[in-house]
């Protein structure tokens, strides 16, 4: 790790991403320290020790120093805790949030506090603390209902709360690099899945744990409505990349740049697990979810360009390395 990101602080660090990334880290660089932060609803320590060796803080927390890995059970919310975390660190990776359309629809407010006040909480915590890097996990939500391929230039209009949530912090983490000079990124990830999913809530995983417990698929709406799945390890690889890069103030789409269907998808992925595990699968199909967006894929121009990112998975075999990953290591 260059450029001198010794001491990394992660919110949310107990999920998918965070654990996928921290594991990345530690490969790179055993000697970092990584304080994570989460009130571990949508992740557990057990989920972040499938990683590393933890470190619980249960009473005090001190400026980031020692090498390993810290974790702090906290809300984002809680803006003292911010304060005290952030203290020694060089960048925060902000992934921490109230996840998804549908939740946002049951609790708007709710989504709100998490997602606004809990990143600018951080974002305030890093700004006094002089942290050097804030890197922003937001999401096509902000952007709505566009003609694909989306880019960093397309509209925003977001029709759920959670873009709403998203597209608002972006707004601060532009805000902050404009007023206070903080280095700031936003990355917009589209449908990410892979190995660790453990926990996600989203299409891949889902359909995998459901046909891992004989349990059949629902498709909601007819299946045409597309999205661009991106593997995990080029999520973090886009992070990482926009930890160090040294340009404030932007936002990235990540994605493949593919567009696929759902029922497309799930085909593919029933062919790999009828292949892989001898697991046949069923699939029905039912109403469409509410704020749902039915086309969407993104243009990664401006991430190749400036941050000389690119993603290096294809679909079938991402799916494949994911199938063999919950077969070997699942447990419910």
């Amino acid at each position: 790790m260059g450029n001198g990101l010794r001491n990394w602080l992660i919110t949310g660090g107990c999920g998918f991403i965070g654990v996928s990334l921290i594991r990345q880290l530690l490969a790179d660089a055993a000697d970092l320290s990584i304080r994570v932060v989460d009130n571990l609803s949508g992740g557990s320590q057990r989920d972040l020790e499938r990683v590393a060796s933890v470190r619980k803080l249960d009473s005090g927390i001190p400026p980031m120093s020692a090498p390993g890995v810290e974790l702090v059970a906290a809300d984002i919310r809680d803006a003292s805790t911010a304060m005290q975390a952030a203290a020694g660190a060089d960048v925060i990776v902000h992934l921490a949030a109230n996840t998804g359309v549908q939740p946002s629809l049951r609790d708007p407010v709710m989504d709100m506090e998490c997602n606004v006040v809990g990143l600018v909480n951080y974002l305030e915590a890093a700004r006094r603390n002089g942290v050097d890097s804030f890197v922003f996990a937001s999401s096509s939500a902000p952007i709505g209902r566009a003609e694909p391929p989306v880019t960093e230039k397309t509209v925003c209009r977001p029709i759920s709360p959670y873009g709403a949530s998203k597209l608002a912090g972006e707004a601060y983490c532009s805000a902050y690099h404009g007023s206070y000079g903080l280095k700031t990124v936003a990355l917009r990830f589209s449908n990410v899945y892979g190995p660790l999913s453990v926990r996600k809530g989203s299409v891949v995983a889902l359909f995998i744990r459901q046909a891992l417990a004989g349990e059949p698929w629902i498709i909601n709406g007819d299946g045409t409505q597309t999205r661009d799945f991106i593997h995990i390890d080029d999520i973090v690889s886009a992070l990482v990349a926009a930890a160090h890069s040294p340009h404030g103030g932007e936002v990235y789409q990540i994605s493949t740049q593919v567009e696929t269907s759902v029922a497309s998808m799930a085909a593919m992925l029933s062919d790999i697990l009828r292949r892989e595990g001898g697991i046949e699968t069923t699939t029905t199909f039912g109403p469409p979810l509410q704020a749902d967006v039915m086309r969407s894929w993104a243009d990664i121009t401006k991430a190749r360009q400036v941050l000389g990112w690119r993603p290096g998975r294809e679909l079938r075999e991402g799916l494949e390395e994911t199938v063999r990953w919950f077969l070997e290591k699942y447990q419910p």
